[in-house]
Formats: structure tokens, sequence, C-alpha cells
């Protein structure tokens, strides 16, 4: 049974990526918080019993699945309703950066010029803009595999799909980012 300060300690550890996570898939930063607060809400209501080794793979898939719930109300909601606000122009000035960990981790570069910087900073704004570009399940696949660092058997559990599909919608999410990438002048 996970106590509150392991729970607590596990939500702060996750919240910044789970939102980025979802901010990517539903587009819409104001209900990827919400749909993030319900999940962790819901895994501290109704899992707070489980280990704490379990928190992670719950965690994930009631995330998946409230997404994919917020998906299918808006399916039901723009069949029958138009808010004035989906007329409105989006605005997206970029507030975050889905490589901010990687980035955090990247500690043994030391010093570096402005200018690898700034290059490094533009780079990074490529990969997110072609990332959030990636069909659905291939960026939900992406992101777990390789943002979440969940492996195959865990993404294929958080996802609802076979261990197959994974490594096909990671495989082929790689691939795009390759050829967009190289497309661009970026290479690995």
């Amino acid at each position: 049974m996970a106590s509150d300060k392991e729970l607590s300690d596990f939500l702060k550890s996750v919240e910044k990526r789970a939102f980025k996570r979802v901010a990517y898939a539903v587009r819409d930063d104001d209900a990827a918080l919400d749909i993030v607060q319900d999940s962790m809400i819901r895994l501290a209501e109704k899992y707070v019993d489980r280990p704490p080794a379990e928190l992670p793979l719950l965690f994930q898939r009631i995330l998946s699945n409230a997404t994919m719930d917020w998906f299918r109300r808006q399916k039901v909601r723009n069949a029958h309703v138009r808010n004035f606000s989906d007329f409105e122009s989006s605005d997206e000035d970029g507030d975050f950066n889905i490589l901010e960990t990687l980035e955090a981790l990247d500690s043994s570069a030391g010093t570096e010029s402005a200018a690898d910087s700034v290059s490094r900073a533009q780079i990074l704004l490529v990969i997110e803009s072609e990332v959030s570009q990636l069909p659905g399940r291939q960026r939900e696949a992406f992101t777990l595999r390789y943002w979440e660092e969940l492996d195959v058997a865990e993404t294929a559990q958080v996802m609802g799909c076979s261990e197959g599909s994974v490594k096909t919608h990671c495989s082929r999410a790689v691939h795009a980012l390759a050829k967009a990438l190289k497309a661009k002048g970026i290479a690995p």
C-alpha cells in the first residue's frame, strides 16, 4: 500500500510529463490540464491501496483512458454544438518543450556558446513540432516508449494493444521523424 508521501511524490514526479503528453494528444492546454488532474484524482481515490511499484503503469493507463474519454466527449459534443471559441485562431507560442527532461539530463555538455544554445533550441522546436504532427497512435507509442521510458510490454498495456502494434507504431514514428528532420537538414 502506497503511503500518502509516496503517492504525493509519485504524482509530483509525473505531472509535467503527463501534461505534455496529453497536451500533444488533445492540442488544448486547458483540456490537458483537466485530464491530468482528473487522472491524478482517480488514481488517488481508487488505487491508493496498491503498492508504489504499480502506480506508474496504473497512472499511465488511467491517463490514456481519460484522454480517450475526452476525445469521445468532443466527438459527441461537436456533432451537436459548436462553441464560438472553436472559430478563434489558435495561437501556439510553444510555452513548453517536450525534450526539457532530456535537456536537463544532458548536463555533461558543460558550458556552451550562445550560438550553440540557440541552434539547439531551434532544433528542439523543430523536433517538438514534428512529434506533434505524428498520427495519434504513433505519437502515443513514441512518447510512452522514448519519453516515459516504458518498455514494450508496459506500453502495450497502457495503450491496450499488442506488443507488435507498439513496435510497429514506434518504428513508423521514428522513420517519419527521421525523414522529416532530414528534409529540414537536421541529421543525427
